[in-house]
């Protein structure tokens, strides 16, 4: 899967949020705001083919958590992103 290109993170007001670019009637009425970690895993991820395992990888190695507990969130992470339409 991959993280779709009009997707930039921007910081306004002390917020990480995603907004689209380069899109033509873009609803801008939803914000989608990133979290820490969240925020690290766009970053790591945002230019190239990735999957589950290589988002549990970065937590793994960023954050020292357990395999199971980072494929947990990996997964969680990755499923709200697919609900905006960011992946």
């Amino acid at each position: 899967m991959k993280i779709n290109s009009n997707y930039k993170i921007r910081e306004i007001a002390g917020e990480t949020i995603v907004v689209n670019q380069g899109t033509a009637n873009v609803n801008m009425t939803r914000i989608i705001s990133l979290n820490a970690s969240a925020r690290l895993l766009y970053e790591a991820l945002a230019e190239r083919e990735f999957t589950t395992e290589d988002a549990a990888k970065v937590l793994v190695d960023t954050y020292g958590i357990g395999e199971e507990q980072a494929l947990h969130d990996a997964k969680t992470w990755i499923e709200s992103l697919q609900k905006c339409g960011i992946i």
